[in-house]
């Protein structure tokens, strides 16, 4: 790790993703002003707020433009699509984000297969994910990303590295697989039916958790001095009856015995965030590259 925080091992979230969104704002400011990031929420789902929020900071600090639509819960899904083909063809749209969740009506996969894969900043058109299969990565999911960008503030080399995924969703768990073994790590991934999740993660030298379930990772599970990678936001009791959220590694525990771990919150989210500005830029380059007028 290359700074410290106030736990020497704990791999600062907030501070990579300062120096990301930074990197976003110096190259805005050499190359001048770029399309709208317009985010779409559908229905009023409260939990989606906070990203909203957290999403538009992170664009005020890269110095993007940032649109928030909200579309009613009954809109139909033909309705969404064409609305979605409406900011296709709009030059002045950079990228699109699709808040989830979206009402149960709505065929999620479907909208998402919508967005122009060259407006697709959050990487979740099959084409992105397909395109990492390939080891082109530059518009892969953002939280994957976050995961591998972590690790590789640790300072380890990449290359042999022994890589335990726990937990294997299309936009997290298979996505950040893909990207590490396109980086020359050996990826093992784990999943609701490994008959000993510990056997297989005792012997990694990273292990990544993103399964939904709080503390599920213990120190029984990991080798002294792996690197953590937590993905999980749970919501518990704390033990005065206040909700708290936690990750799926029991932290001060784990991270007793890891040589590098990340919080919850204040790790994976804040780089999440910044991913999608650096995926904004990239989009940006590439419509400029088909001869967009973005």
């Amino acid at each position: 790790m290359k700074d410290s925080t106030q736990n020497h091992n704990h791999i600062d979230g907030r501070r990579v993703a300062g120096r990301i969104l930074d990197e976003c704002r110096s190259f805005i400011e050499k190359t001048g002003p770029m399309g709208c990031l317009v985010s779409v929420s559908i229905g009023d789902v409260p939990e989606i707020e906070v990203y909203v929020r957290n999403q538009e900071r992170g664009a005020a600090r890269a110095n993007l433009p940032f649109e928030t639509r909200f579309w009613p819960g009954d809109i139909t899904q033909d309705e969404a699509k064409a609305r979605i083909q409406a900011m296709n063809d709009d030059r002045r749209v950079l990228g699109i984000i699709l808040q989830r969740p979206v009402p149960d009506h709505i065929n999620l996969r479907s909208l998402q297969s919508a967005i122009h894969p060259l407006k697709d900043v959050e990487g979740m058109n099959p084409a992105s994910i397909g395109n990492i299969v390939y080891s082109d990565v530059a518009l892969a999911p953002c939280t994957a990303t976050a995961s591998v960008e972590l690790i590789k503030e640790t300072g380890v080399d990449l290359k042999g590295l022994e890589v335990v995924m726990i937990g294997h969703s299309e936009i997290v768990g298979k996505p950040a697989a893909m990207m590490l073994m396109a980086e020359g790590a050996t990826v093992t991934v784990c999943h609701h039916m490994t008959r000993s999740v510990a056997m297989h993660s005792r012997r990694a030298d990273v292990v990544v958790v993103a399964v939904g379930i709080a503390h599920f990772l213990e120190p029984d599970m990991i080798k002294p001095g792996a690197a953590v990678i937590d993905i999980g936001i749970n919501q518990i009791d704390g033990p005065d009856g206040t909700p708290r959220i936690v990750g799926d590694v029991d932290t001060d525990a784990v991270g007793a015995i890891a040589g590098w771990i990340t919080p919850v919150p204040g790790g994976v989210g804040p780089v999440t965030v910044a991913i999608l500005m650096r995926n904004a830029i990239v989009a940006h380059q590439r419509q400029v590259a088909a001869g967009w007028m973005a």
